[in-house]
């Protein structure tokens, strides 16, 4: 069996993953993690890394996962351009699965909105991306969203720095022609809502994703540390996992 280390234990996503690693019969749980433990130690018991904390956190992992030469699987967001960076010269020593969401079915709307924007283009269909989570989330948008906006600007040739429009306040006037709107909502305890509206005169069609709990998101990454355990360096996602690309 896979010895994982869980990072962030103590957290919702640490403790669904930990549960998903111990139901999964191809993986045990090597280690664990929480700010204030010792990392290297729970680096060195562990054949894969399965990350869900903070952004802060993946600087020092990922430069604790070089040194002992162990996979990792990534489900934090929020990363500055530096962070990114560590991250992408990491890969090109050891292999990184990095993703927004590690759902299937969110992977699957990924999927569907590239296709769909390819279909429904702009000339015609105005796009409006809403995210809903609960009221402890940190960063805004969501990696998911962020993820989903990228997808639309690659397939309309649009730009996120001028083309998003983040929600809308007072006489703004009509709508811009290669807008993309983005709304960020926030309360309770919802696990994560996605939605991609593609509205025209006449009609409209929305690709919507619903998640009620974290079990899908720590089971899809259980799965991705299992399938990247034999890969080359390489900075992978979600999509590479279930063979979507």
């Amino acid at each position: 069996m896979l010895p994982i280390l869980i990072t962030g234990k103590s957290g919702r996503m640490g403790q669904a993953v930990i549960e998903a690693t111990e139901i999964n019969p191809g993986t045990t749980i090597g280690a664990t993690h929480d700010a204030g433990e010792n990392l290297d130690d729970a680096v060195k018991a562990s054949k894969c890394i399965i990350d869900f904390t903070v952004h802060t956190f993946s600087t020092s992992l990922i430069e604790t996962a070089l040194r002992h030469k162990v996979p990792v699987v990534m489900g934090t967001t929020g990363h500055t351009e530096a962070e990114l960076q560590t991250i992408h010269a990491a890969a090109k020593i050891i292999p990184i699965v990095h993703a927004p969401n590690f759902s299937v079915g969110v992977n699957t709307l990924f999927w569907l909105t590239s296709r769909a924007a390819r279909i429904l283009k702009q000339d015609a269909f105005d796009i409006e991306v809403t995210e809903m989570h609960h009221r402890h989330k940190i960063d805004a948008p969501s990696g998911t969203a962020r993820r989903l906006l990228d997808i639309l600007n690659e397939e309309t040739g649009t730009s996120y720095k001028e083309d998003v429009a983040h929600g809308r306040f007072g006489n703004i006037g009509p709508r811009k022609a290669k807008e993309i709107g983005m709304h960020t909502l926030r309360g309770g305890d919802v696990v994560g809502d996605h939605t991609v509206m593609f509205a025209a005169d006449g009609e409209r069609v929305e690709l919507t994703h619903k998640a009620s709990s974290r079990m899908t998101f720590a089971s899809g990454a259980v799965r991705a540390a299992l399938w990247l355990i034999d890969k080359p360096a390489g900075l992978y996602d979600m999509q590479d996992v279930l063979e979507l690309k």
